[in-house]
């Protein structure tokens, strides 16, 4: 099977600001469940509810600066640079930075709220 992604799809995220998502693959614009990749684009001073996931996440920097939380750990992220976040791990990402930051996801399963496991409040 071959399939051609004419335009992305955007979806709304969670988070105290909206965060533009642009998913190419996935469950919302192509229906697939292998995979999610996605072009986000945050602002500064977002922070999205922490998580739990079932996916595991790759991010690559293509702008700006992520700082991403674990509950052992603490990384900023910057242009450029890439970062492996496993299922079943608590993270949180955000982008505090001046600019904020323009970034691609992968995920494997593809990303669904369901699967999220996101902090409740």
């Amino acid at each position: 099977m071959t399939l051609i992604i004419k335009e992305p799809s955007i979806i709304k995220a969670a988070g105290n600001k909206e965060i533009i998502i642009k998913e190419c693959f996935g469950y919302v614009n192509s229906k697939i469940s292998e995979v999610s990749i996605a072009h986000l684009k945050s602002p500064e001073g977002w922070e999205e509810p922490g998580q739990c996931p079932e996916f595991n996440e790759y991010t690559i920097v293509l702008k700006g600066s992520l700082k991403i939380k674990t509950k052992k750990e603490e990384f900023i992220v910057s242009e450029g640079m890439g970062i492996l976040t496993t299922s079943d791990e608590w993270i949180q990402y955000s982008s505090p930075f001046e600019g904020g930051a323009k970034y691609i996801a992968i995920c494997l399963p593809a990303f669904s709220p369901e699967i999220a496991h996101r902090d409740k409040g």
